[in-house]
Formats: structure tokens, C-alpha cells, sequence
């Protein structure tokens, strides 16, 4: 999951280029529409479909084929054909693939892929289909519907959501002599931990300037100290706000005051966890299912709220029609009854360190029983903020890691390297405005 987002991160900001040269050939946003899709499941002629995914490690790639066997096996005149492949991989064959009218008939992708893809003209409109469906917003955690629009229109439909939380090594906690059942959540306990740690001779969380988790963790408290990344409608970047430069001095002051050690490399705060150097970890509810953690004695718990405000960083998936052309109404019509019945058959899917989207099935106290350490990560679901939408804005985000990063090398004081970082950034948002017609 984590090294798939970041790769998926890079593929779509090289791929800009060939979906802009789409863009202006593909029609609008949304193309020719959804076509019929009935209430009910698909009754039509037997139809094979495409799905693309990007499950490619993780127990996903188990679980995919065991469900789209299951629907395969209850529906005689639809046959799934599953095509994984990697994230980024996804983002660079798409645009020519449904040009040509190869491409398929269903995918998933992130939430800050939806728009760049409907600009493209790459998605049907899913504004029919979500009623035909019967969704709404309510089905789903709040705003998260939100991440799959564009121009006001709906292109996607919620699958998953992958919030972060705070990662506890119980062993480091006591060595230092501090009583693992009393978990820090605000900033006064957790600076107080970290003191403790820091007294014992143990940095107590490992601060990095990478996407993961460094830029996850960055933006979470942006939402905390009552910010945001971007304003309303993405023209101008606002994470070199007061809100940003308290959000990044607080990393700063964790390395500068001995609470973090300096230059951690990519992955290594979550290894340091593992190996018992370090006691926490901001880090996605995927980490559930890393094995490793067999190996300590670990808990985790929501993040703390060192802000004003509560807020966490969260991913999402969601469900997309592809405007392939020349596309079959049919199998369009069949990939909604797929995607309606993999919604309420997710219970599963927490096995991925994903929770489902759909809020009957995420809140069946089923799902915990099962899967007891999920219940942080749902709590923590009502003050998610999802990715920015906005066609293009993968080039932006990337200018806030490299922000990010220079700030905690020292190589720049937070508020010079957030404004530099924002100027850039600024530069990519009209760039694309111009490009995709916003």
C-alpha cells in the first residue's frame, strides 16, 4: 500500500503530459455519459468485464480473486476478468488505452486521481448510476463522496479508506518506565512522553521527510492547527499558512530538541518501531497487517491532537467507469451490479489494512470483533480529511514533501521552505487550470 501510493504518485504527474493531449480529443469530462443502468442487478446477455486495480502486494492480491470468483459464481451472465498492476502503471496506460478503446470497463483509483482522470475525459458521469445504485453521501464517512466529484459532478464511488494512527511500541514504553495504558492525546501528554522517552535515552518518535509517512503526518497537523493545503477551489496552495508553519516547526522542534533523530531515512521511523528504538509511529491503518508486528508487544491508538482542532490524513479509493470508446452500455451496466455487490461483500477487505467505505458494513460490530485494531482507526474516521481533488495536483503535493524535506534536513527554516514550495506550487495549479479548462 504505502510504496504503491508513492509510485502511483510519480506515474500520474509524468503522465500529465499524455492525458493533456487526450483531453482535448476525448471530449468532455465524463464523455457520453453513463448510460442506462438499472436499480436491480444486471439482467441483460452474458458480458465479460475488465477490472484494473493496482493490488498488486498485501494480502490484496488473495482476497481480489477469492471475491470476483464469488461474484463470478453468482452471476452466470457476468465473468470479472481481474487485471492487476501496479498503481503508477495504471496511470500511464489509462489515457491511451481508453482512447483506443481498450481500456477497462471498471477500475479503482486513488482520491486525487478521480478528477485528473474525469478532466481527461477518461470517466463516465456516475451521477445515474450512484442512484440507480441507491447511494448517497450518507452512505459513506463524510466527505468522503466528495473526493470522487468533479465540476459538480460525481465520477467515482467509494471503496476504501485508509486513515492514519498512532503506532505504540509497549516495550519502549516501559523501559522508560511509562505505563503503556495511558496513551497520549493531545500535544501537553504526548510532549510529556516524548520527555520521558527522551530522559531514558530513547528518541520517541522518528520524524522523515518523505511521503510516508513524513508528508502524511505534516498534513495532519496542517488540519489540526485549523488550516488546509489548498483554498476551496485548488487555484492557490495554503500550506505555507500560519497553519503550516506551525505544523512543520512542531517536526522541526521533535529533531532540533532531541525528541527525533535527524535524517531518518525513507521507512525507517516504522523499522525503528519494529527493531524497539523509538516508542511511536504515525503511520497508516495498511500497518495492521505488517507481520512484523508479531514480533513486539504493540497497541495502537488514534493520532494525538497536537493542534486546535482533531484531523487526520486519510487515503481513499473509489470505483470508476471507464469512458472507453465505443463503450458497452451493458457491461457498464454490469460493472455497476459488480461494484454494488463488492461493496456489500467488503467486510473482508479490513484483512488488507484498508476499512471498507461503506458505513453498513464498517460499522458492523462484526467487523471488529474480527478485527480488533481497527477500532482506532474507525473512531478516528469522523475528523478524516481526504486527498485534495483537483485535476493535476500530484505535481503539487509533491512540492509539499520536498518542503517537508528541506525543513528537516535544516537546509531551510519551515516558513522559507513552505514558500518556496507554495510559489511553485501556485505555478502548477494555474498551469493546470489552463490545461484542463478550469
Amino acid at each position: 500500500m504505502n510504496k504503491g501510493i508513492a509510485r502511483r504518485a510519480i506515474a500520474a504527474t509524468l503522465a500529465l503530459g499524455v492525458g493533456i493531449v487526450l483531453a482535448g480529443c476525448a471530449g468532455s469530462a465524463g464523455g457520453s455519459g453513463s448510460g442506462a443502468v438499472p436499480g436491480e442487478d444486471y439482467a441483460g446477455p452474458k458480458v465479460s468485464i475488465t477490472f484494473w486495480n493496482g493490488w498488486t502486494g498485501g494480502a490484496a492480491p488473495v482476497l481480489v480473486p477469492k471475491l470476483i470468483e464469488k461474484f463470478n459464481s453468482e452471476h452466470d451472465n457476468i465473468e470479472v476478468k481481474n487485471v492487476p498492476q501496479e498503481w503508477g502503471d495504471i496511470a500511464k496506460k489509462m489515457p491511451l488505452a481508453v482512447k483506443a478503446g481498450k481500456g477497462p470497463d471498471v477500475a479503482v483509483g486513488h482520491g486525487d486521481d478521480i478528477a485528473t482522470y474525469a478532466a481527461q475525459g477518461l470517466l463516465l458521469g456516475a451521477d445515474d448510476i450512484v442512484d440507480a445504485l441507491g447511494y448517497s453521501a450518507d452512505d459513506f464517512p463524510e466527505g468522503l463522496m466528495e473526493a470522487g466529484a468533479y465540476q459538480g459532478d460525481q465520477y467515482g464511488i467509494p471503496w476504501s479508506v485508509t486513515p492514519l494512527g498512532l503506532y505504540v511500541n509497549n516495550d519502549v514504553l516501559r523501559s522508560a518506565g511509562i505505563d503503556p495504558a495511558v496513551v497520549p492525546t493531545d500535544k501537553e501528554s504526548y510532549m510529556a512522553a516524548l520527555e520521558t522517552l527522551k530522559g531514558a535515552g530513547i528518541a520517541g518518535e522518528w520524524v522523515d521527510g518523505y511521503v510516508f509517512t513524513g508528508t502524511f503526518e505534516f498534513q495532519s497537523l496542517v488540519w489540526q492547527f485549523g488550516g488546509d493545503l489548498y483554498n476551496d477551489d485548488v487555484t492557490k496552495s495554503t500550506f505555507n499558512s500560519d497553519a503550516g508553519v506551525q505544523a512543520l516547526t512542531h517536526m522541526t522542534d521533535l529533531i532540533d530538541q532531541g525528541y527525533s533523530p535527524p535524517n531518518v531515512a525513507q521507512d525507517g521511523n516504522i523499522k525503528g518501531l519494529l527493531s524497539s528504538e523509538t516508542a511511536y509511529n504515525w503511520n497508516g491503518v495498511w500497518q495492521t497487517t505488517n507481520e512484523s508486528f508479531n514480533q513486539i508487544d504493540w497497541t495502537v491508538a488514534p493520532v494525538p491532537q497536537i493542534g486546535t482542532e482533531k484531523a487526520v490524513w486519510s487515503s481513499s479509493t473509489h470505483w470508476m467507469f471507464l469512458n472507453n470508446k465505443g463503450q458497452n452500455q451493458d457491461k457498464t451496466a454490469a460493472a455497476a451490479t459488480f461494484v454494488k455487490w463488492m461493496n456489500e461483500n467488503s467486510a473482508g477487505w479490513a484483512e488488507t489494512g484498508e476499512l471498507p467505505a461503506a458505513n453498513d458494513v464498517r460499522n458492523d460490530p462484526a467487523l471488529i470483533e474480527t478485527y480488533p485494531n481497527l477500532k482506532p482507526f474507525l473512531d478516528s474516521l469522523p475528523y478524516a480529511h481526504y486527498e485534495t481533488s483537483a485535476p493535476g495536483i500530484t505535481a503539487a503535493n509533491a512540492l509539499i514533501t520536498t518542503a517537508l524535506n528541506e525543513a528537516l534536513t535544516g537546509k531551510k527554516s519551515p516558513q522559507a521552505a513552505l514558500d518556496d514550495a507554495a510559489r511553485q506550487a501556485d505555478a502548477i495549479l494555474e498551469q493546470n487550470a489552463a490545461k484542463y479548462g478550469d
